[in-house]
């Protein structure tokens, strides 16, 4: 789709991969990009330098995608529609019913209203999730879902409701399955994505970073600014009915992963080996970027020591903001 001129509504707009992704779409000739956030998750903070741009602005009825009419109004007139917003995974691990509510009921809401609205394209925001453990390296976007938790779980329900949706009334949707996304703006509730903050507040309080386990899982961790940059491929591509994975293809131990936060942290402590935990979920997860590059256009540009120096800067630039998470899930 030609995003010129277009208006863009950001549902989860306010979080992490959202608001990054509102931080591209002002470098690029849209006509209005529209944030529908509750801020459950997400924060005023992350959006505060993209609200300077006048055609940036927040829903100010409401960012609820329960709330159906709310949701109808904001997303009247739009052309495209990103839908970023979800309960993370420990969230739905422990709040199932929740997560139901606003994964799956909350997505057939973003869908109808799309529909109602005549809306051009959408952009889900799916997640490697839905693949599970791995059972081929790398995984490509006709793995078998292995998923064995809820999030998963509401992911693939929400990729098979678009896909239903396309082929009942026509709604032009692609899906994103990220894998491991770290970078700036990163809290504490991924359950993946938190072992890098995890590490690092060790190294902040120098120790070195424990792992879980012998080291070897192993992930492929995406910068947060990539997955964003995703999601604008995809809004401007012509594929409908297809689903991405947001990768960089490269597998990071743990191990690896510690030692390089050692080393760009100048920590000389030890890294630390315990027993891993039963709640372990995935052990190898690495994607296949192929499809992507080929048809819409993204291949990942950050390598991981060039993501993991911006997030450690945003650290040392936020330490308010970092203790603030901490203390929100009871790390300070």
């Amino acid at each position: 789709m030609d995003i010129r001129g277009k208006k863009l509504i950001i549902v989860g707009g306010a979080g992490l991969i959202g608001s990054h992704t509102v931080d591209l779409l002002t470098q690029e000739d849209v006509g209005e990009i529209v944030i529908y956030d509750n801020f459950a998750r997400g924060s005023n903070e992350n959006i505060q330098d993209a609200l300077k741009d006048p055609r940036v602005k927040v829903y100010d009825a409401g960012g609820d995608i329960c709330q159906t009419d709310v949701l109808d109004a904001a997303i009247k007139g739009a052309d495209g529609v990103f839908h970023f917003a979800a309960l993370w995974l420990l969230q739905c691990h422990e709040f199932p019913r929740s997560a139901f509510n606003v994964n799956i009921n909350g997505t057939f809401n973003v869908l109808d209203a799309c529909v109602k609205n005549d809306v051009k394209r959408l952009v889900y925001s799916s997640s490697a999730s839905v693949y599970g453990d791995a059972v081929r390296e790398p995984m490509d976007e006709d793995h078998p879902f292995n998923n064995k938790n809820f999030y998963g779980a509401t992911k693939i329900a929400g990729e098979a409701m678009a896909t239903a949706y396309h082929h009942r009334y026509g709604l032009p949707m692609v899906g994103l399955r990220y894998m491991n996304v770290y970078g700036p703006r990163q809290d504490y509730h991924g359950a993946y994505i938190a072992v890098i903050m995890k590490m690092l507040d060790a190294i902040d309080k120098g120790d070195g970073p424990t792992i879980m386990g012998d080291g070897s899982e192993a992930f492929d961790f995406v910068a947060v600014k990539d997955c964003g940059r995703a999601n604008v491929c995809a809004m401007k591509a012509d594929s409908v009915d297809r689903f991405y994975n947001v990768g960089t293809g490269k597998r990071t131990s743990l191990k690896e992963l510690a030692e390089l936060l050692l080393e760009l942290t100048g920590c000389d402590k030890p890294i630390k080996y315990v027993e891993r935990s039963q709640a372990t979920l995935v052990r190898n997860r690495i994607g296949c970027p192929k499809r992507a590059a080929e048809e819409i256009n993204f291949t990942a540009q950050r390598d991981l020591r060039e993501g993991l120096l911006e997030l450690i800067e945003w650290r040392a630039n936020h330490k308010a903001d970092v203790l603030a998470r901490q203390k929100a899930v009871g790390l300070a």
